[in-house]
Parts: structure tokens; sequence; C-alpha cells
């Protein structure tokens, strides 16, 4: 759990000078409040899910909440900030409280210097507990997780078989044989050395049929002996399908609570639907007694969900039916994500929910850079310019993976973005099911450029990109030719670079083919990040030298004109009566 997802963050100031930073704080971060420091509030506040910041010496902090400390898995996250703002400490449930992101964030806001002690992040490897949790896995047996996970960070690295496709951190090793393995992926029953540690999803469902009156103890005993037979674990049951009218049934309910599982309630039109869907077999005495086709086994698909597959038929005891499936492996999912000119006030919501959810984070350098603010706690992959098609590639190939992945675009993904490049790769591969793709629009150069200039897109215009990495200059002089000749307004894109200093200079003799020497022109450079210029200049007089690729020009058409500062093409409307 990341500092961006807690429910609540709770102030607690020891003292006036704390009390000003924590109301300073406070302001910034929303669902937070400050409390007087006492441990009767601190224990009004004591679960997981909430973060507890200290704005006082870590002494005070680790007296007050000592009597409350039960387990990492139930602790909330503890942070510890001085009241000069210059240290804020992971104090408790660094992992999966999520205190090492809320530190890291508050330390952003100061800012301040974060002090961060957990193993795996000193090495700069992924937490093992988090990546558990987040796959929804257990680890069995727990009595070896501390000797495992020294061994693991003293040697840097994990190797993993996988009989359940988990999505696995890129940095660790996957073997083809289980031998080879420190960590198993499997529901099932295994022999492990004294070395190796099992991961066990939480991904088999039961269905189940009994007797009216049948008492938790036998469904149980039922349940257990039918996994234990086919080498299934009982920690990887996560939910239970039965029919609706057994539901309520007080065994039942207490097997379901004891077991913590979810219920899955269907009635006898859905199973025996299910039941023709998936061609199973047809119970006489289920359609006597229920009036459904059948109930253990579509009970375990349908709870189980889509694209899932039985792994146990129906076994049966004197009082109960037991049937198990596997529920399908999540997708993966791509957010093509557009930052816009990469300011935080010019960022959409969806954008920053994107960011917040990815576990995996794509991009180019300089726009990670840009917002590295919301990158804590995720892996990230950067490269240079000009890799657009790694980018692509390395973001799908973590996706199929079963990651959640934002592909990072400047501006927005569906202008000169990575948008079609991702989908012209999954058209490539044949693939349409296997990831969700979800593209989150951003503010576009043209956008965020036109803003800072007036009104220059009022009317009709065009955009043309000078870059001919990927196009034929012929091809691009033909539609700057078109766009002139038509009196589009046109945005030019990547104008000029020390690679082709000389496009824009092409590009301008041609369009004063068709446009008069002082036609408008309007020059922005760096939108919304360090360094913001705007120029306004003339078609004839346009100086190039103060163009580059974090440019965009604007060239109006032949009604555009300046007043002021700013620069407006007319869309007609004086004159016109409504």
């Amino acid at each position: 759990m990341s500092g961006e997802r807690l429910q609540k963050i709770i102030f607690f100031p020891a003292t006036a000078r704390g009390h000003e930073l924590a109301a300073k704080l406070s302001t910034r971060l929303p669902s937070s409040e400050i409390r007087p420091l006492s441990r009767r509030e601190v224990s009004s506040f004591w679960e997981k899910g909430n973060g507890l910041v200290f704005v006082s010496a870590c002494g005070i902090a680790v007296r007050t909440v000592a009597p409350f400390l039960r387990h990492k898995q139930e602790d909330p996250a503890v942070v510890v900030v001085d009241e000069t703002g210059r240290w804020v400490i992971s104090l408790l449930s660094g992992h999966l409280g999520g205190a090492n992101a809320l530190a890291r964030k508050i330390a952003r806001l100061l800012p301040a210097e974060p002090v961060i002690t957990t193993a795996s992040d000193l090495y700069h490897l992924p937490a093992l507990d988090l990546w558990a949790e987040e796959a929804e896995a257990i680890l069995l047996p727990p009595e070896r997780i501390p000797a495992f996970t020294a061994r693991y960070l003293s040697r840097g690295g994990l190797r993993v078989f996988r009989e359940y496709p988990l999505p696995l951190p890129a940095v660790w090793e996957e073997v083809p044989e289980p031998e080879k393995a420190d960590l198993i992926v499997s529901y099932r029953q295994r022999d492990l050395s004294p070395s190796q540690l099992l991961a066990v999803p939480r991904v088999l469902y039961l269905g189940l049929g009994f007797n009216r009156g049948t008492p938790a103890e036998a469904i149980e005993r039922a349940v257990k002996e039918t996994l234990s037979r086919n080498r299934l674990l009982f920690q990887a049951l996560r939910g239970v399908g039965t029919l609706e009218a057994k539901a309520r049934e007080e065994g039942f309910l207490a097997f379901c609570r004891k077991a913590r599982l979810s219920i899955f309630p269907f009635s006898p039109e859905e199973l025996s639907r299910r039941v023709r869907e998936a061609r199973l077999s047809i119970s006489g005495a289920a359609r006597e007694a229920v009036g459904a086709l059948a109930v253990a086994e579509p009970a375990a698909l349908l709870a189980a969900g889509p694209g899932a597959r039985l792994l146990v038929s129906k076994e049966k005891t004197p009082e109960v039916t037991v049937a198990v499936a596997e529920a399908r492996r999540s997708p993966g999912r791509l957010f093509l994500v557009g930052i816009g000119t990469g300011d935080p006030g010019e960022m959409t919501p969806a954008a920053r929910r994107a960011l917040r959810e990815a576990t995996h984070v794509v991009g180019y350098g300089k726009y990670l850079e840009l917002v590295r603010d919301l990158l804590a706690e995720k892996e990230v992959y950067s490269t240079g310019m000009t890799r657009e098609v790694d980018r692509a590639e390395r973001a799908l190939e973590l996706a199929l993976s079963g990651h959640r992945v934002a592909l990072v675009s400047g501006g927005d993904p569906g202008i000169y973005g990575l948008a079609g490049l991702v989908l012209e790769l999954l058209s490539q591969k044949g693939l349409s099911g296997p990831v969700e793709i979800e593209i989150i629009p951003g503010l576009s150069a043209a956008n965020a450029c036109a803003a800072r200039l007036g009104a220059p897109l009022m009317h009709d215009f065009a955009a043309v990109s000078l870059s001919d990495r990927l196009t034929p200059w012929e091809t691009i002089e033909a539609r700057l030719r078109a766009a002139a000749e038509a009196d589009f307004v046109i945005v030019l894109y990547n104008p000029r670079s020390r690679s082709r200093p000389e496009h824009l200079s092409r590009a301008r003799r041609i369009l004063l083919e068709y446009r008069a020497p002082e036609t408008p022109v309007g020059i922005v450079k760096a939108a919304g990040r360090d360094g913001e210029t705007v120029l306004l200049s003339t078609l004839e007089s346009l100086p190039e030298e103060e163009v580059d690729m974090q440019t965009t020009v604007i060239v109006g058409n032949s009604r555009t004109f300046f007043f002021g500062p700013w620069m407006i093409t007319p869309r007609g409307y004086r004159g016109r009566r409504f």
C-alpha cells in the first residue's frame, strides 16, 4: 500500500512548533487531519490503511505506539518528522503499511531528507512481502521468511518457478524447473528443500452442494479431504459458490467465516445455464431436489469468474459435494498516459490516478523526471530519445506478464505520441484480449502553446511535424503546401533539431509562397516547464535560432492578427447576431 492510497493521514504534533509544521503539511495532503498527541487518540486510528505521522522526537513516537504493536500485516504506517522539517523517518510498516511511500511523499513536500531503513529499499530490490500482498499470494512456511529474505538480499536476486502465472518483478529470474528455484509459485502441495519458499496464489474456488442442516465440521472435513486427495492447498482458496437457497445455512456460513472465504450464491437458472455452456454432467438428484441441472461444478466455475477451468470434478460424501475451479489470471493493464507539459497543475486527475495505480512505469527519461514525485515505490524503466519502439515493447511485455503498467507520453499519447505505436504492435502480434488498454489524454503541445499565445487556433488548423525520421521530407512538404494553400493555421511540431537545423527554414520558405511576410507567428518554448518562453514574430522575421525540439511554432492564417501580447485568429463572430 503506497502513501498515495492511504485512507487517512493523521498528524500528531508534540509541541506548538510541531503543530505549525503539521498544519503546513496537512493543507497539501487530502484526507489528512491534526489530532492531539495521546495514546487514546493514536489507538482510535490504529488500523491498517491509515498513516500516522508524529511531528516529534522518535522516542516519543516509539513509546506511544509500543502498546499497540501486533504484526506487520496489521499495523498501520508510522512516520516521524522532526520539528525542524529536516528529516522524515519511516518508522513502522514501511512496505505493507505504506510508511516508506508516505515518508518520501512528505519529504518532497517540505522538502526534507527521507530516512528509509528497510533492507530491500537499501539494496534497490523488490520487497518480497509487498510483492506477495500485491499478487494476493501467501508465503509458506512463514517461519522460513526471515532467513529466506536475508539470503535474497545478500545474493541480490531470486530464482522463481511459476506453476501459476503470477506477475514477477523484472529483476527476478524465472527458471524452468522447480529444483532450481528459490521461490515456487503454486497452489499444489509440494516437497520443498530447506532453502525454498512457496508462494501460494489465492485463485481456487469451491463449488459446494450439501444437505440442509449440514454442520460446519462436516463441510470443512469434506473440503479438506477433497483438496488433499488432489494435492491442492487449503490456503489457495479464495471463495465458494453454492445454491442461493443454501447460502444462508448456519453450518455453511460458519465454515466460510472460519476459512475467510467470499460467498457467491447462484440461482438454479444460473447454475443450469452454466451446465449447458460448459457441457457439464447433469445431476438428476440436484434437478429433482433444487431445480438445477447441477450445483457443485457450475457453482465453482461461476464463482471463479470468466475463463475459469475446473480442476476437480464433483466428489461426494454422504452430506457434501465438492468441486474446485481455478480462476483465470487477471489480465495485465496498460495505461497510455499523457502528462501534458509535465506541469502538475496541468496534468489531468486521470493521469495521476493511472500513475498511482501502476506498479511499473516506462518512459523517456526527461518525461519521467517531470513526474518523479508520483513514482515512489514503483519499478521504473527509462530510455533515451528515439527509443519509442523499445519503450512500447517493454511496456507491452510487462503488461502481458500481468502487471499494471503506465507508458508515459509527453503531451497527448494520441497526438504524435505512443498510443498508435502500441496499438500497431498489438495488431501485428494478433493480441486483442490479454491486456486491458486505457488511453488517457493529456494537454497537447498545440493546446498548451495556444493558451499561452491567446487564441490562435479559433478557426480550422492543421498540425504538421517537421521530423523526417519517420516520414519522408517530400510527404512533409506536400502537406505543408496543402495546408498553406487551404489557409489553415498551421501548428509545427518538432520544428528544428541539431541533426536537422534546416527543416524550419525550408518550411518557412514554402509557407512564404502562400502567406504574406507579415503573417503572425507564435513561438512557445518549454511550455509548462522551467525556462518557458513565449515569442511573437512574423513569418518573414521568424527567429529560427530560438527554436529547438522543445518548441512549438504556430503560423497564423490570412486573418490572424496580434493585439498586444495576444495572437488572435478570428472565428467570425463579429457582426453576427444571435
